[in-house]
């Protein structure tokens, strides 16, 4: 047993640009003793905890290097055994994240809890391609939902945003893409612009756009897969004009 304080802090890495962590999360990352990671994080962040225990348990699609059960107890034994454990978290922890419910956890075995937050893929990624989520004139607000739920089912909440003149930015939805197509041409909404970004903010960042009525024809020509984000709205032709230099991601041409 350590001798230190059993302490947890969820950490928020950002979208994937590795410059886009906060110097708060990088102060705590040096600060570990242990370190637990996911699969969508930026591995170069690991370099800001030269001297911690780096264990990967990332989820994909599919494939688990552990369940959410084994990660729950890592972190508890972990913090017991070594001290300060540092849950790195892709985007931001307490959006689909699961940040909260492993916070929940750890504080039933009396160990510390703390939260830095992340920039969140669902704002930021758009961005990156210069989409406003929001624009006067065009949208007044966002919704940001998951694509899939506890139940690997598709959120029913797509169901009311498609009613709706907001946003819509769906996280995790690839594979339920047909479904969402379904849902907003019968809403009438065929002529809806539509984006898909895949990788966002990393240097293998790949963009596609068209309509609700030919998204679907758009990601198998570019062969856009998971990990993505799909932004419903009339701010996808809202697109802004960005230099290469605010960024290490080439920006589509304008459409």
């Amino acid at each position: 047993m350590s001798s230190k304080t059993p302490k947890l802090t969820v950490v928020g890495a950002g979208p994937g640009d590795p410059d886009l962590i906060t110097i708060k999360a990088i102060k705590v990352l040096e600060s570990a003793d242990v370190v637990l990671y996911d699969a969508l994080i930026n591995e170069d962040l690991l370099v800001y905890a030269p001297n911690a225990e780096k264990i990967f348990v990332g989820k994909r699609k599919g494939c688990y290097k552990y369940q959410q059960e084994q990660i729950n107890e890592l972190i508890v034994s972990r913090a017991k055994s070594h001290g300060h454990v540092v849950r790195l978290k892709g985007g931001d922890p307490f959006i689909f994240g699961r940040g909260a419910e492993e916070i929940d956890y750890a504080r039933q075995f009396e160990v510390e809890t703390a939260m830095v937050p992340g920039i969140s893929s669902s704002y930021a990624v758009p961005a990156y391609q210069g989409i406003p989520l929001t624009k006067r004139g065009f949208s007044e607000s966002f919704w940001v939902i998951t694509g899939t739920t506890k139940a690997h089912q598709l959120s029913k909440d797509v169901h009311a945003a498609s009613k709706s003149n907001a946003t819509v930015v769906i996280l995790m939805g690839m594979s339920k893409l047909s479904e969402i197509v379904a849902i907003f041409t019968a809403e009438g909404k065929q002529d809806i612009p539509v984006a898909v970004i895949q990788n966002g903010t990393k240097e293998n960042e790949q963009f596609g756009v068209g309509t609700i009525e030919n998204i679907e024809e758009v990601v198998a020509d570019k062969k856009l897969s998971s990990p993505a984000i799909i932004v419903i709205g009339e701010v996808v032709n809202q697109r802004t004009k960005l230099e290469s230099i605010c960024s290490n991601v080439k920006q589509e041409t304008l459409l």
